[in-house]
Formats: structure tokens, C-alpha cells, sequence
């Protein structure tokens, strides 16, 4: 039986493609406590989680450094190995069967480049191509639609080294498709872009979700790309799972506020609007403040509606304050 005839029989494709079932790692630690005595202690990077993430989802995994989010994703790819628990990606164990996995899977780790860092960009994708055995045709296909899409029809020539990190995140984007993968792990996609830039990725993103029903983990700091792609969110702090749900779920949660970046034609005094506080003004820019749970369309409208309007912004909280809101909000014991 072919590859793709075991894929296609795989029952998995339209249920659980990630399962995990008490997943554990720890890590052994040395200190030096002395000049020639060292202590080993026990660190616990990922605490127990479970979670399954059906095919098609698109799932936002957050939390704050070290939280344990690299960790989970390293051994969903097979780089690392449990110490505990249960761990299935595609009905495939990643740390037993790393090779087969990679086919059915997708990898862009922020800072972390798959391409060639001294060849053209081209080349990592021609690489690829034989690396993976991806038929001629939809090699082709796979390029010219990602090239197109993500804009990078300059760049294919240029070598890896010379390219902004914005361009080789557009870069690393492409090279993680171009085998059709059936689940897509991403690490800070938009770090690097600018707005226009990271509205791209976005768009294309939610089109191939659409179009192939590929299964996306995204890892971000930046809350806009997970109210842009994500239903589901889910929270990791301290290596345990502390919230999984919707993004306006964990507003609720742990409420906050959001800031409207607001230009007009030329400075005036703080705006006044329902709904939204005036925090700061620096000519013709204004910030005002609104609570996170609240929908910016009210507020955008009034403001079109009674000001001189050029551009304007929404800047999410930074995932820290939200879980710092979290714990402030849970009762304490009695």
C-alpha cells in the first residue's frame, strides 16, 4: 500500500489528529554549589497535560516563557522523548517513529530556520522536494501557490543568510508545506513582519485551514494572531494546562483591556467615546483604553463617525498580564 493510501485509510484523518494523554517531561538540572561539588535537581517542564486537538482545528497554545509550550511542541515533532504519559500524533508515536511522522507533519520554529542558510531560497525548495519525494506536479503546484501568497517571487534567489527575518519566516512558512502536511506547528509566524506583512500570513493561513483542512498549533505571543486564526485557545503556565476555551472565554476569565492606537489629521484633545477611556495623547496619535471582553466596533464606529480619522490599531494584552490576571482572579483557599 502507497503513503498516500495509508493516509487516506486512516481513520484519524477526520477525528483526534493530537492526543495527549498525561504527557510528562523532566529535565535533570547540575548547579555548581561549589568548587568542585555540583547539585542535580529535577525541573518539570510539561506537568501532566492532556488535550486532543481534532483535524481541521486551528488551536492557539499560549503561555508565558518558560511555560513549557517549546517543550510540548518538541516532543509532538519526536526531538524529545516523554518521561511520561501518552503522546499520539496521526495515530503515530512521534519519539518511536520520528521519520514516518515527519512526512504527515509541518515544522516553523520562530528562530530556528529549516532552510539552507548560504544557498537561494530556491534551493532549500529544491531540497525539500527530493527530500520528501513529493510528486513534480504537486511540488509545483504547492510553490507557485505559496510563492504567489506569501510574496516571495523576489526572493527565491536570494541566499537564506540575506534575508530580513521577516522574509525567511515567509521563507520557513512555504518550506513546511510544500509536502502537504496534515498538521502544521507554528512558533511565532508574525514575529519579524510588518502589519501588512503579517495580514498576509494570516489570510493565507486561514485559506489553507479552509481549503485542505490542515490542522494548525500556533505558539504566540501576539493575542491579534489568535483572534485573527483561532476558535480555541489553550493556556500552559508552570508546565500545566490552565485554560482551554475561547479567547473571549479567557477575557472573561481574566478581564482586561485592550488599546485602540488611534491617528487623526492633526492633534486635537483626548477623544471621548462610549466605551472607551482616553489614556494618552501624542499629537495627532491617541491610545484609549476598553475593556477586553468588549467588541471594538462601537467604538471605531464613534469615532469614524465624530473625528477627523487617518488609521487606527487594536493592541491585545501580552499574554503574561492575561495568566497575572488569572491567578489574581482565582478565590483563594480558605
Amino acid at each position: 500500500m502507497t503513503e498516500e493510501a495509508i493516509r487516506t485509510a486512516d481513520p484519524l484523518r477526520t477525528g483526534d489528529l493530537i492526543e495527549l494523554d498525561g504527557l510528562e517531561k523532566v529535565f535533570d538540572v547540575r548547579r555548581r554549589t561549589g568548587p568542585l561539588r555540583r547539585e542535580k535537581t529535577r525541573v518539570r517542564a510539561v506537568d501532566g497535560i492532556s488535550f486532543t486537538v481534532s483535524r481541521g482545528e486551528m488551536v492557539g497554545y499560549i503561555g508565558p516563557n518558560g511555560a513549557g509550550k517549546s517543550t510540548t511542541v518538541k516532543m509532538l515533532t519526536g526531538i524529545l522523548t516523554p518521561s511520561g504519559g501518552r503522546l499520539r500524533v496521526a495515530g503515530i508515536d512521534p519519539s518511536r517513529e520520528r521519520t514516518r511522522l515527519a512526512r504527515r507533519i509541518g515544522v516553523v520554529f520562530g528562530q530556528r530556520t529549516t532552510l539552507w542558510w548560504d544557498l537561494p531560497l530556491i534551493d532549500s525548495y529544491r531540497l525539500m522536494h527530493r527530500m520528501y519525494r513529493i510528486p513534480d506536479a504537486r511540488y509545483r503546484q504547492n510553490l507557485e501557490r505559496c510563492v504567489e501568497l506569501l510574496d516571495l517571487g523576489a526572493l527565491l534567489d536570494v541566499p537564506v543568510r540575506q534575508l530580513s527575518l521577516g522574509q525567511r519566516m515567509r521563507g520557513d512558512i512555504a518550506a513546511a508545506l510544500l509536502h502537504d502536511p496534515e498538521v502544521l506547528y507554528l512558533d511565532e509566524p508574525t514575529i519579524g513582519l510588518d502589519v501588512v506583512s503579517k495580514a498576509k500570513v494570516r489570510e493565507f493561513l486561514r485559506d489553507l485551514n479552509a481549503e485542505r483542512a490542515t490542522t494548525v498549533l500556533l505558539t504566540t505571543h501576539d493575542l491579534t494572531d489568535i483572534e485573527h486564526l483561532c476558535n480555541r485557545v489553550m493556556v500552559i503556565d508552570h508546565g500545566r494546562l490552565v485554560y482551554d476555551g475561547t479567547l473571549a472565554g479567557l477575557h472573561e476569565i481574566a478581564p482586561g483591556e485592550r488599546i485602540l492606537v488611534v491617528d487623526l489629521e492633526h492633534r486635537l484633545p483626548p477623544i471621548e467615546v462610549a466605551g472607551a477611556r482616553p489614556v494618552r495623547v501624542e499629537g495627532p496619535r491617541q491610545w484609549l483604553a476598553f475593556p477586553a471582553s468588549a467588541s471594538a466596533a462601537p467604538i471605531v464606529a464613534a469615532i469614524a463617525d465624530g473625528y477627523p480619522l487617518v488609521d487606527l490599531s487594536v493592541r491585545e494584552p501580552d499574554i503574561e498580564s492575561v495568566i497575572a490576571r488569572m491567578y489574581a482572579e482565582r478565590p483563594t483557599a480558605p
